[in-house]
């Protein structure tokens, strides 16, 4: 009996609770729309940026062109200790010469 009891009291007190759970308002939720609103503007944020950087971003500058023909001057030393001028003309791409070239007559 007295097991009965107590869960007849349990049952009551429990009953009692869920009543006064239904009296007590649930609060409204913000509609999800709204923030679907500002979704929009991130991408046009981003396209509007890239393509103020194409404009404003400064272009490369071309690299000055090598001039065609290159003429050269140099002073030999003949067999009697005359000088003598030597006038040549070469294209750009023959008159290359090692950075490190006058360390080897130099030293």
């Amino acid at each position: 009996m007295i097991r009965d009891e107590s869960e007849k009291e349990l049952r009551n007190f429990f009953q009692i609770m869920k009543e006064k759970d239904l009296e007590i308002p649930t609060p409204d939720f913000p509609e999800v729309a709204k923030a679907r609103a500002v979704n929009w503007w991130i991408p046009m944020g981003i396209a509007a940026s890239l393509l103020l950087g194409i404009f404003l971003f400064p272009k490369q500058e071309s690299s000055p062109k090598a001039p065609v023909d290159v003429i050269i001057i140099t002073l030999q030393q003949g067999e009697n200790q005359e000088q003598q001028i030597l006038i040549e003309e070469k294209t750009f791409l023959e008159t290359w010469e090692s950075p490190t070239s006058s360390l080897l007559a130099e030293y």
